[in-house]
């Protein structure tokens, strides 16, 4: 088949799927608006464009997000008429439609089955918004926003032929009709690579290195930001620092905000909590807290493989990838008792969990989890366990996912 993947940042979570593809014989070609001088990625095309315009200043801020998506549906439309015009014809399209791209690509190729990536339908309650008490909507509009912003999916609903969907709850966030044509498959975790190192070591900054040895805690978000429960894990820090006096606390993740609101006069996030619980830290404690930022993927393996105790919160949203692979690396981990973990950490046999708001529980449960080296034991081998039986890649997920793509041919 001729097989098109639409993903502004290829490959994105088509990284396995795309060149697996490709090894099966397929022609493969991927659209990207990434700056790229390549022209080719392991067997796949790749097929760079830009949008020709940038946003409408002082646009209805309501209609803002669909009209950047736009921008970027038109940009691939008539990118994609190009290479129609150059004789490539797909015989399937498979899109992570979230940013719009794919919105038109039916107008140039009717007869193409257009496959989605379904990772979240936003809803305005019972999800992630108005979950943290904390945060409520600053306008009542909000709702009305949030109700514009799925457009893109439903107007990708019309044309869309199939969806996958990296987890059942994800799934589940999606309307019937549509729900009934989205299949379930995880984008996959290679379990032999990331899998425990007894033997591993890094070093902090060029002058500290940690072993297996050392009483580590991991926490690790894309930004650090109260939607993957930053707030909360530094609110626990100064009880686990003082029960804890041999701990490293290693905490990946940027400054910027990846879902949610910004804070207001431009504050970042992690400074605004870090300096909540500072007073309540000393400075020898606070010594033993280490802010990495976003580190190379490298060494982020490595740092879950020192890791004693992995800590993963969040909103009901979409699942990270770094939690499946802390699970696969065989940490014990403390999670946040909300729907997108149910799927992967069951209370005391693949992980603890606790309530997202619990502070004091998230504190317990670490101390605990550091005074028992058996259960630590125990909860990192059923989680690695689980992770291989239901995630890895090779067995697993890239078969699922190649015999869906080969059904959308038939």
């Amino acid at each position: 088949m001729n097989i098109l993947f639409i993903h502004q940042n290829f490959p994105g979570q088509f990284k396995f799927l795309a060149p697996a593809l490709a090894g099966h014989g397929h022609t493969v070609v991927a659209m990207t608006m990434q700056k790229t001088e390549a022209r080719e990625w392991q067997g796949v095309k790749l097929v760079p464009y830009m949008a020709s315009r940038g946003t409408t200043p002082n646009v209805h801020p309501w209609v803002a997000d669909f009209e950047t998506k736009t921008i970027r549906a038109e940009a691939c439309f008539r990118a994609a008429l190009q290479m129609k015009a150059q004789g490539f014809n797909p015989d399937v399209i498979i899109a992570h439609h979230g940013w719009g791209e794919s919105m038109f690509l039916k107008e140039v190729w009717p007869d193409a089955k257009l496959a989605i990536y379904c990772e979240f339908f936003y809803h305005p309650q019972g999800a992630d918004v108005g979950f943290d008490p904390e945060f409520p909507a600053r306008d009542a509009g909000d709702a009305c926003r949030l109700r514009l912003k799925n457009l893109n999916n439903l107007l990708h609903f019309e044309v869309a032929d199939a969806g996958i969907s990296p987890t059942h709850w994800q799934a589940s966030t999606f309307p019937q009709p549509f729900r009934d044509r989205i299949t379930v498959v995880h984008d996959g975790i290679d379990t032999q690579a990331v899998a425990p190192n007894p033997a591993v070591s890094l070093t902090l900054n060029g002058n500290l290195t940690l072993t297996k040895h050392d009483e580590v805690i991991t926490f690790v978000n894309r930004n650090l930001e109260p939607y993957r429960g930053y707030h909360v894990f530094m609110r626990a820090l100064p009880e686990i620092l003082k029960r804890r006096p041999n701990a490293r606390v290693l905490i990946v993740g940027g400054d910027d905000v990846s879902y949610g609101a910004r804070p207001e006069n431009g504050q970042k996030w992690k400074d605004i909590f870090a300096a909540e619980v500072r007073p309540q830290i000393s400075d020898a404690d606070w010594a033993r807290v280490h802010f990495l930022g976003n580190i190379p993927y490298q060494y982020f393996i490595p740092l879950l493989q020192l890791s004693k105790v992995h800590v993963y919160l969040t909103y009901p949203f979409v699942l990270s990838w770094s939690l499946l692979e802390a699970m696969s690396v065989g940490c014990a981990i403390v999670a946040s008792d909300t729907q997108p973990l149910h799927e992967a950490i069951q209370h005391d046999e693949t992980g603890r969990l606790v309530n997202f708001f619990d502070v004091a529980g998230l504190a317990n449960e670490v101390c605990a989890l550091l005074d028992d080296p058996a259960a630590r034991q125990r909860l990192g081998q059923q989680a690695r366990a689980f992770a291989q039986a239901q995630y890895d890649l090779h067995t697993v997920c890239l078969p699922r996912q190649l015999a869906w793509v080969e059904s959308l041919g038939c």
